[in-house]
């Protein structure tokens, strides 16, 4: 008998990961509480809002602005429902764009593309070498 088909060993419900359930993962002691869980989600707000402040100024500036963002997410989703539905879809989006990269013939347009890129820059850099010479633009008075 096919023991996949009666939930036996082997059935797909053991192999996929479990998801966390969704909702606080505050301390027992804290959710007993009313005014104490309400100050420490509060607490989780702030504090993530200042992260993902943090990621949005880093955006234009130098630094790992998405990364940062992603991880005043990560803080809200100790708390919120709201945002651990948003990173479980952004894991799943994460996880789908990856497969779809390792895909050969992505990965053949890209290393085409790539090539393609490198061969218009040395292009470029070589005509400029043969115009002006090793002289950096800022120097050039022609």
């Amino acid at each position: 008998m096919n023991t996949q088909s009666n939930g036996g060993p082997g059935t797909l419900e053991e192999d996929a990961p479990a998801e966390q359930p969704l909702g606080s993962r505050a301390p027992h002691f804290i959710k007993r509480s009313r005014p104490l869980h309400l100050s420490w989600q509060v607490g989780v707000f702030v504090v993530g809002l200042a992260v993902v402040v943090a990621g949005v100024i880093m955006l234009p500036l130098p630094g790992p602005g998405w990364l940062v963002i992603f991880g005043g997410m990560a803080i809200w989703a100790t708390e919120f429902v709201w945002a651990q539905l948003v990173l479980r879809w952004t894991k799943r989006k994460v996880t789908e764009a990856a497969q779809k990269a390792l895909d050969p013939k992505v990965r053949r347009r890209n290393i085409t593309l790539t090539a393609v890129g490198l061969v218009i820059i040395a292009a470029v850099l070589a005509v400029y070498v043969w115009k002006f010479g090793l002289a950096m633009p800022w120097n050039v008075s022609e």
